[in-house]
Parts: C-alpha cells; sequence; structure tokens
C-alpha cells in the first residue's frame, strides 16, 4: 500500500493549515496516511556557526525520513507575512542541510489556506518557484481563502472550492 504524510507548515495548536492538510488527505483513498505535526519536530535556530558545533539535529533528520519513506506529500503551508512560517523556514533550513534535494522527486501536492481572500498565494507563489529546486515534485497547487467562511466541521463547505481540491486530489492520486 503507498503511503503519504500531510503536514502544515505551521506549529500553531489551532493551524487552519493543518486542518485543511488532515481533510485532504482524508480524501486520497487507497494509501496509508500520516499526519506530522512541527511541533513533535522542535529544532535549534539554523546558523552556519551552530550547525558547525552541533551538527545536524535529529529532528531534521527524523523528518527527512518521513519524507523519504513516503510516496507522496501534502503540505498546506501557513503564510506569515507573506512568506513560510518562521517554523517551516527553519526546518526547511535544517533538511536541505542534510540532502539539497529534500523533497526526494515525491509527488506533492501544496496548498495554502488562509483568514483573507488572497488564500495564501504570495507563500504559494515562493514554494512553487524554491521547491523544484529542491527536487519537489509538485502535481497540483490549491489554495483556501476566507477559510472561517469555506471551512466547517472539518469539511470544505464552499461547493466550487471542494470541487476544485477534489479535482486536484485526484491528479495527486494518479501519480502515487
Amino acid at each position: 500500500m503507498k503511503r503519504i504524510i500531510a503536514f502544515a507548515g505551521s506549529n500553531s495548536k489551532q493551524s487552519i493549515n493543518k486542518q485543511l492538510a488532515v481533510y485532504a488527505a482524508g480524501l486520497v483513498e487507497n494509501v496509508e496516511t500520516k499526519i506530522l505535526d512541527l511541533n513533535d519536530f522542535e529544532l535549534p535556530l539554523f546558523g552556519v556557526d551552530l550547525e558547525a558545533e552541533i551538527g545536524q539535529p535529529e529532528n531534521a533528520h527524523l523528518f527527512l525520513a518521513e519524507i523519504k519513506s513516503s510516496d507522496g506529500i501534502i503540505i498546506s503551508l501557513a503564510e506569515h507575512n507573506g512568506a513560510y512560517s518562521a517554523v517551516f523556514k527553519n526546518l526547511f533550513d535544517w533538511m536541505s542541510r542534510i540532502d539539497g534535494k529534500t523533497f526526494l522527486g515525491k509527488p506533492m501536492l501544496l496548498m495554502a489556506a488562509s483568514p483573507g481572500g488572497r488564500g495564501g498565494q504570495s507563500v504559494l507563489s515562493i514554494a512553487k518557484d524554491r521547491f523544484p529546486r529542491h527536487n519537489a515534485n509538485i502535481i497540483a497547487d490549491f489554495s483556501l481563502p476566507n477559510f472561517k467562511d469555506n471551512f466547517t466541521n472539518d469539511q470544505i463547505v464552499n461547493s466550487e472550492l471542494n470541487d476544485e481540491l477534489i479535482s486536484k486530489i485526484e491528479q495527486f492520486s494518479n501519480v502515487l
């Protein structure tokens, strides 16, 4: 059986992006799914001097091992001031020092949710430009704007957006 991982690029305990990642992962059929939480992979703030002193932390190796052992990745990025959240960027920095091909060519569904009308478009744009340089195989991307209006009771309630996500899930599933 194929195995996927899903996670939010956030460490918020009420992360709307984690809610979206969990929902999307639940739509993928005939796979084993593991939901990861960045809070379980705490890391010191990356710096080359610290890396020279301590090497790469075990939690960065453990997270990269989850990517390596998966057949696909679902990620929903939080957008902080138009870019990645600090916790995700820090994890990404540490992992890229272990393996510059961080995403290892794994099929990826790249998403973002936000409380506003742009739906994390800025962070999605950054990731779509950057991730392929780290061997991301982005199959599809999805943006969920106005989260509180469009996501209720653990699901997307806007039928057009839900249909769009289902279409993206099908694209992702077809390459697993």
